[in-house]
């Protein structure tokens, strides 16, 4: 089994707990105190791309881990010569082919164009507190930087203040305060992207979105995710909560209305309840019937209005990744998002994640296999955002070249959380009497931060950026939380500009599965990337021949 390191020395990270492939910790805790390479990048920006201590020191990379199949054993390929994919006005003279011209601009859709700033998008952030609690920093951190956020299933259904009629809702406060938060700040790039699942059908989410927002909305229809192989659930320590859950028809265990697990919860043995949706498609039992049945569920979703209309699928097998490929394809959807197992931004059961579905870059290599099956039979191929455990700059290269020219967007769930823990945490030292309304966690700023700075203005290098969007005035309404997100955003946008600019490609459109190289046999048999020893062996023996 591959064990991750702990620390960079090289960049002064350090993991609290057990690492994963991604950089980020197996738990990662809003509270943490430090520093993971995503939690410094929310503060330096740019800065975590280099070394600590220039002028004192000197690097060089301690572990290339090379065995078993993953993102972690793809290389990216460099090239010493040629350019591609300049932008107008723009030559192949030197002093053009710098990093800062490549463009990262994205977008994806059928009938409308959604442009993003940087190829990237949230994972879905629904009735998990978590995502409630720090919403302001992520919602107007993703508009200030420019790319999509995605607002989860059961907001809706779990909302105290939300009313229904007739089982179909008529006001939905937290669902109205996300999407309005996000829309503050929009600028027309990125997007808002409400999800939906059987709850949020039944509750009639779609009409109420469309009534209210018109096209300012993507609708989403989630087949599943990543993290697990059940639907969405949550955790609720009062009683009165769970049962009102339960009357909204979700399922709720143990049954908060069983006078034995009322009497096990007044002594303290129960303390908690579980909140679980439904699974999907129950009374289907063929891909035939699937196909028909989505296709019609989107012809109707159309009669309603909506012009944009996303699908987000999780780690299953094969068969239904191809179905999800082709149901996107034949419905002309906007988006296809492919989740490989296994990481939770809510409470996915452990041993599920640990367990269940299929590896991201196994999933992947296949997502790419069935779009140029799509493609070569002449087929509509849908826009594609990939998921599953992602959090740095070369995360999004490989993962964008791994399934070029298709994959539009890099959908990362843990890690644009991290900036919105961390900045709520510091806002909190600075604004004690508002600590509780920001869920911040911290009476003094740790030694950790007080190492970078000691007053907002110094410790987050995104501030004068983001106070040069908005102005001076407007700063004191933007959470701390989005401008550490500006930060990170920022690092990974520099970064994915100096990974391109290495391998001579100046826009997304141009970079393709040969900036790729597979460190072992077994990843390249798998993804088809060719294994490093072979990529371009045949050219270097006409080069000798020459």
């Amino acid at each position: 089994m591959i064990q991750w390191r702990k620390q960079n020395d090289a960049l002064g990270t350090v993991n609290r707990g057990n690492p994963c492939e991604s950089g980020l910790c197996t738990l990662c805790l809003s509270n943490c105190r430090g520093k993971c390479e995503t939690w410094m990048s929310s503060l330096l920006g740019r800065k975590m791309l280099y070394p600590r201590n220039f002028g004192e020191s000197t690097s060089g990379s301690s572990h290339v881990v090379l065995e078993g199949a993953g993102y972690h054993a793809l290389r990216v390929q460099g090239f010493a010569f040629g350019s591609h994919g300049l932008g107008e006005n723009l030559t192949n003279d030197p002093d053009d082919c710098v990093f800062p011209n490549v463009s990262i601009e994205s977008s994806f859709g059928k009938q409308v164009e959604t442009k993003s700033r940087i190829p990237i998008m949230t994972g879905a952030l629904g009735s998990t507190f978590i995502a409630a609690k720090y919403w302001d920093s992520f919602a107007m951190g993703a508009a200030l930087c420019g790319f999509p956020i995605v607002v989860g299933e059961n907001v809706v259904g779990v909302d105290k203040q939300s009313e229904l009629a007739n089982g179909k809702i008529t006001k939905a406060p937290e669902l109205e305060r996300r999407i309005e938060t996000f829309l503050r700040y929009y600028d027309g790039y990125g997007a808002i992207i409400v999800q939906m699942n059987v709850e949020d059908t039944r509750n009639g989410v779609a009409r109420y979105l469309m009534d209210k927002y018109g096209d300012k909305i993507i609708l989403e229809l989630k087949w599943g995710q990543g993290a697990k192989d059940i639907g969405g659930e949550i955790q609720v320590t009062d009683l009165e909560y769970a049962r009102f859950l339960k009357d909204r028809g979700y399922v709720v265990d143990p049954n908060p209305y069983d006078t034995t697990v009322e009497k096990a919860f007044k002594a303290r043995a129960i303390t908690s309840f579980a909140r679980h949706s439904r699974l999907g498609a129950t009374n289907i039992d063929s891909a035939d019937a699937v196909y028909s049945g989505f296709c019609k569920d989107i012809e109707d979703l159309r009669k309603l209005g909506f012009k944009r209309i996303s699908l987000k699928t999780g780690a299953y097998g094969m068969d239904t990744l191809a179905l999800s490929i082709k149901c996107a394809s034949a419905c002309d959807l906007d988006l296809l998002t492919i989740d490989g197992a296994g990481g939770g931004t809510g409470m996915s059961p452990w041993n599920m994640m640990e367990h269940w579905g299929v590896p991201s870059l196994h999933l992947h290599a296949k997502t790419y296999e069935y779009c140029k099956t799509l493609e070569d039979k002449g087929q509509n191929v849908p826009d594609i955002s990939l998921a599953g455990g992602f959090a740095r700059e070369d995360h999004i290269f490989k993962a964008i070249a791994l399934c070029a020219p298709y994959t539009k967007l890099i959908c990362m769930g843990r890690a644009p959380m991290i900036p919105g823990y961390l900045g709520s945490n510091i806002e909190g030292v600075f604004n004690p009497d508002r600590r509780a309304d920001l869920n911040g966690h911290w009476e003094q700023l740790p030694q950790s931060v007080k190492d970078i700075g000691t007053y907002p203005e110094e410790i987050f290098a995104g501030w004068e950026d983001v106070k040069n969007k908005v102005g001076e005035d407007e700063m004191k309404n933007i959470p701390f939380g989005a401008i550490a997100m500006y930060g990170y955003a920022d690092k990974l946008a520099c970064g994915l500009q100096q990974f391109m600019a290495g391998a001579r490609k100046f826009n997304l459109a141009s970079i393709d599965r040969n900036d790729l190289l597979a460190g072992n046999k077994e990843t390249a048999e798998l993804t088809g990337i060719p294994y490093i020893m072979d990529a371009g062996n045949e050219k270097a023996i006409e080069i000798l021949s020459m």
